[in-house]
């Protein structure tokens, strides 16, 4: 018998012009699992990030495989992003994932990333009773298969948690308004307020604060593109 419910404190979801997909409620840090290879997507990449931000949790990034050649390739990638405050961890999940250890510490952290990129690895490994599904990346497709079918929860300890999500494709934020994603960029909230106009949407309005900023080389252009691409996809559903 259920006697009371509480409130959720942070929901991490994924929607699209027809439905919503819930990945995890009440976690406080989203971890994004990448990899070398198969190449990961900097677009789902930087999804990941706009959607734990907008749901007020913390962030880091996993470079799993960071055995294979591939790697430093994948680090010059993401060397933009512990500027941003997001940071990098690099591992190898198949031999040792105890580098992860203090970043999980004291979080209900969800894994998630496109399949293929060792989710499941990570927790066997930190959870050595998890016994959860993987499968060999097929180098022919050079693209994971899914294996985590549903979300599940694994407790490291009294105070340390994990949820191995299933792997994704696509992420797509429908649930978030102009003034939402513009929030979820970190580096563009010091600057929300200070444009020409006050309804700027940070496109092609003179005297824009954030435009002068990427001038000025304070932000990413690389960052304000996607920003702009993803305000765009909003307003065309």
């Amino acid at each position: 018998m259920i006697e009371a419910t509480d409130s959720r404190s942070t929901l991490l979801y994924r929607s699209d012009t027809f439905r919503q997909k819930l990945l995890a409620a009440n976690v406080t840090q989203v971890v994004v699992v990448v990899a070398p290879w198969p190449v990961f997507s900097e677009d789902l990449l930087n999804r990941c990030l706009i959607a734990a931000e907008h749901a007020g949790a913390k962030s880091a990034i996993v470079l799993n495989k960071s055995d294979l050649p591939e790697s430093a390739a994948a680090l010059e990638r993401l060397a933009p992003y512990p500027a941003l405050g997001y940071e990098v961890v690099p591992l190898s999940a198949m031999h040792d994932a105890a580098a992860l250890e203090p970043r999980l510490a004291g979080h209900t952290s969800v894994l998630v990333g496109e399949s293929g990129m060792g989710k499941s690895t990570i927790v066997n490994r930190l959870v050595p009773d998890a016994r959860a599904a993987t499968r060999e990346v097929s180098r022919h497709l050079e693209a994971g298969r899914h294996t985590t079918t549903s979300a599940r929860l694994y407790h490291l300890n009294a105070d340390t948690h994990i949820v191995d999500a299933p792997g994704i494709q696509a992420f797509g934020l429908q649930h978030l308004d102009r003034h939402d994603l513009a929030h979820a960029f970190v580096e563009f909230r010091p600057l929300i307020g200070q444009c020409r106009f006050s309804d700027c949407r940070h496109l092609k309005e003179p005297d824009c604060a954030i435009a002068r900023a990427v001038a000025a080389r304070a932000i990413s252009e690389r960052r304000l593109r996607i920003y702009r691409r993803l305000l765009e996809e909003a307003e065309r559903s």
